[in-house]
């Protein structure tokens, strides 16, 4: 006596059916109901296979018999019950006679990544590397098949999938454990050890060492991506992912990059901010840039010009940005003219502002003193704050002037 029938009557066989019964049974329903034939049919499909997928099974159907569906709510629903779906247990009873909507091909393995360091030189000239890396290719010795011919065999244990499920009862509960193959080892197939091949041992691949040419092109960039197509890990039955090379630029001692620009920090002596000069600055490609500063073209400190055209070189199209040149100006040090020659500079620099009028009747005058440790940390912090007050106001320091070079 069974405690439910629903499973027997989806099939149209009575409770006492044999497996010759319950088989032939569902290859009539199968076809007549499969999407392909029937589009509608699809929720009847996968009635009448998860019903015999259940019933095809002589452990859970004895399951189901004691104590009906409810008994087998570990195996994970509606046609999904062993990890097997309707349209697989329907190609396993025909043999894969019916075409399927969405036949599957072979797995794809898995991408191979690696991160190449690149230095700004070499993302400025373009640079064509050798990336040295070990993958699994096709055993030659055995093409793939781990033995002789006729040796590999599917182990029975687990039906080739490598992983053998049980079901357990404790008290009214039924419990379902899936546990690696401990016939096969999780590899579904089992070779006798005097037929595995002497070149892979029955692994069915060997490592083999690849150096790949990887070409830099002008102007990339970090993050950008160069994939080798199918030259990642290879197995039986795979079709093999691609090596994927990710570029990691490398920081530059001089040069800071943000897109297609490029921006340096430059040192000017007083008299070239003041009365013009050149600077030179040894570029990315091992030319020296002669900048001149030109008569009357005064240079303040922190202010920023451009040299047109001497950035980096756009990706593929190699269309160059700009060079930003941040200018710092080094003044001499403290008595470093005699007072003739200060006296002199009054006659060339603009004349001193007049002071402002007192604005009490009593007048003092002050000097400047030389600050200790402690007087500069503190000054240092009291500049910190005046910083980030200004940065709250949205001030982003001088403006960027161009100079064609």
């Amino acid at each position: 006596m069974v405690k439910e029938t629903k499973f027997y009557d989806q099939l149209g066989v009575s409770p006492d059916a044999s497996e010759t019964e319950l088989k032939k049974a569902y290859r009539k329903l199968a076809l007549k109901y499969h999407p392909d034939k029937n589009p509608d049919a699809g929720d009847k499909f996968k009635e009448i296979s998860h019903a015999y997928e259940v019933l095809s099974d002589a452990q859970r159907r004895d399951v189901y018999d004691r104590f009906g569906e409810a008994g087998l709510s570990g195996d994970g629903g509606m046609g999904g019950g062993m990890g097997m779906s309707a349209e697989d247990l329907f190609s396993q009873i025909f043999g894969g006679g019916m075409p399927r909507r969405q036949p599957s091909g072979p797995r794809r393995g898995k991408d191979m990544m690696h991160q190449l360091r690149v230095s700004l030189e070499d993302l400025f000239k373009g640079k064509t590397s050798k990336l040295a890396l070990q993958k699994h290719v096709i055993c030659k010795g055995c093409d793939g098949k781990g033995g002789k011919e006729g040796a590999v065999r599917t182990c029975n244990a687990c039906n080739g999938q490598g992983v053998r499920v049980t079901i357990r009862q404790m008290g009214p509960m039924v419990q379902q454990f899936q546990s690696t193959c401990d016939e096969c080892r999780g590899e579904g197939e089992i070779i006798n050890q005097k037929d595995k091949c002497k070149v892979c041992s029955g692994r069915k691949v060997v490592q083999e060492r690849k150096v790949l040419e990887v070409h830099i092109d002008k102007g990339m960039r970090a993050g950008q991506r160069i994939e080798f197509k199918g030259e990642a890990d290879q197995a039986p039955g795979i079709i093999p992912g691609d090596v994927v090379i990710v570029i990691d630029e490398k920081p530059h001692e001089y040069f800071r990059r943000r897109d297609d620009d490029l921006y340096y920090d430059a040192k000017v002596d007083l008299l070239t901010a003041l009365a013009g000069g050149q600077i030179a600055i040894n570029h990315l490609d091992n030319r020296q840039l002669i900048v001149n500063i030109l008569p009357g073209e005064v240079i303040r400190p922190d202010e920023v010009k451009a040299v047109l055209g001497e950035g980096m070189p756009a990706y593929r199209h190699h269309n160059r940005g700009n060079l930003y040149i941040k200018f710092s100006v080094e003044f001499p040090a403290d008595n470093w003219a005699t007072p003739e020659q200060l006296a002199g500079l009054e006659s060339i620099l603009p004349a001193r502002p007049a002071l402002p009028p007192p604005a009490g009747k009593e007048v003092e005058e002050a000097v400047l003193a030389v600050l200790d440790a402690a007087q500069q940390s503190r000054a240092n912090r009291e500049k910190s704050s005046y910083d980030d007050d200004d940065d709250d106001e949205g001030h982003h320091g001088p403006g960027v002037q161009c100079a064609q070079q």
